[in-house]
């Protein structure tokens, strides 16, 4: 009965691709509040000004990496559960998905050891001073304890919402979040742990997510479930997952690589406030892009489902209904980002050097943004037709092609504000890019092939 009721070969695509974009954009808004809480409450401290805050900050490119990790499983392997499932290869679905999950415990572990070894040196690296690094180290300490979890709960989510149990994946993060939110305040303030109450909080709360997941990725009201004879890695499965999941996987490594580049960069021109100021900023950054990110998540089982069906009409349609929503919601935020800078600051800190240096800060870095939005809607359909290496391609080219670079060059002549100017250069090159890319070579060949005719 679940296998009718979600097969996207029948029915509206704008409401195959909402019922999971709806569940799917409210649980990548829940997920951010694990960190934006983090800081709002960390940002408001007493007795340690900026401090906290900026620390906090410092270990974001160790906690991107690892979600790297946990998105090279999940971003490689559920788009190529979702084009099994169109082809009625149930087996080969769930082979894929036991692939994943292996290789996502290993890559885990392994990551665990290795930041736990080099924390020190690695925060430095990325932009700690000695005033940050105690309350750095002292989130990262705790949170490394809690990887394997993070791992699982973000890295399997996926492949429950490509068997179209969005509602199901948006309870994975709602519930974590709920108790996350619950537990900060007690933690941080009540029993006075400061970023380890934090970071406890949150390894608790992923913990409770990832058992949410298995429960029911074992379960019987799932279509493709969690057998231990697929843990067994198998080198070509495995290697479709990583070449697919590279996409993801290096989001976030360049992700990283900004940050890491930013921060140092800001550190040296600008000093701890400017880094808090990138921390602000890459919050603010993060609660708004995530209905975008669940609308081109919500649409790549779509998308994947009618290719494997061959039936490229409806690929196209979702296609275009991504793309017309992503920009209409992006120029959205655009709008509230270049007006209302101050109070969009205010929600993490009020310190008024912070304001001084971020109002103008923040109006840079977003007046590009609309372009973004052609990127995500590019690389979500690269995505979840299996197109593994032109996601790859623009995956590095807007962060480690064009961002980083420019973070080292323009500051040279712009100060702080060469960094933020970086960034915008980037969505609007990039955007255009990899739009144009996907237009031309998928979306009108696509249009010339016939429905149950072999694809592009």
């Amino acid at each position: 009965m679940a296998d009718r009721q979600n097969d996207f070969s029948q029915g509206s695509i704008p409401r195959s691709i909402m019922n999971l974009a709806i569940p799917m954009t409210a649980a990548q808004l829940v997920n951010v509040l694990y960190s934006v809480v983090d800081r709002i409450y960390l940002g408001h401290l007493p007795d340690s000004d900026s401090l906290a805050l900026t620390g906090l900050g410092v270990t974001m490119p160790i906690v991107s990496i690892l979600m790297g990790f946990a998105n090279l499983c999940g971003t490689g392997g559920a788009p190529l559960c979702s084009i099994s499932r169109g082809k009625g290869d149930d087996n080969e679905a769930e082979q894929v998905m036991g692939n994943a999950f292996a290789l996502l415990l290993i890559l885990g572990v392994a990551g665990t050891a290795f930041f736990l070894a080099f924390k020190e040196p690695l925060l430095y690296l990325f932009g700690a001073s000695p005033d940050t690094f105690p309350y750095a180290n002292g989130y990262m300490t705790i949170y490394l304890c809690g990887t394997l979890f993070v791992m699982i709960s973000l890295g399997m989510n996926p492949f429950i919402n490509a068997q179209g149990f969005g509602r199901v994946g948006m309870m994975t993060v709602l519930l974590g979040a709920v108790v996350n939110i619950i537990l900060d305040p007690i933690l941080i303030f009540i029993f006075q742990m400061g970023v380890q109450g934090a970071a406890l909080a949150t390894i608790f709360s992923q913990f409770l997510s990832a058992a949410w997941v298995l429960a029911f990725l074992t379960g019987k009201r799932a279509i493709l479930r969690l057998k231990r004879e697929n843990l067994h890695l198998d080198g070509p499965r495995t290697k479709r997952i990583v070449s697919l999941g590279l996409s993801g996987f290096f989001v976030n490594m360049t992700n990283s690589l900004v940050q890491i580049v930013c921060n140092a960069t800001l550190q040296h021109y600008g000093g701890d406030t400017y880094v808090g100021v990138m921390t602000i900023i890459n919050s603010v950054r993060e609660v708004f892009i995530m209905p975008v990110q669940g609308l081109t998540n919500g649409s790549q089982p779509v998308e994947g489902y009618n290719y494997g069906a061959k039936q490229y009409r409806r690929v196209r349609e979702a296609i275009r209904f991504t793309v017309g929503l992503t920009v209409a919601y992006s120029a959205a935020f655009w709008v509230v980002a270049m007006l209302f800078p101050a109070p969009l600051i205010h929600i993490f800190k009020s310190d008024p050097d912070i304001l001084e240096a971020g109002i103008p800060a923040l109006r840079i870095y977003f007046c590009m943004f609309l372009f973004m939005s052609l990127q995500f809607a590019g690389q979500a359909t690269f995505v979840g037709l299996g197109r593994a290496k032109q996601s790859v391609f623009f995956s590095l080219l807007r962060k480690a092609i064009i961002n980083a670079p420019l973070t080292l060059i323009l500051p040279i002549w712009m100060g702080t504000a060469g960094v933020f100017a970086a960034e915008a250069a980037s969505q609007f090159i990039s955007g255009l890019a990899c739009f144009n890319t996907m237009y031309f070579t998928l979306y009108r060949p696509l249009g010339r092939m016939r429905d149950g005719v072999s694809g592009v």
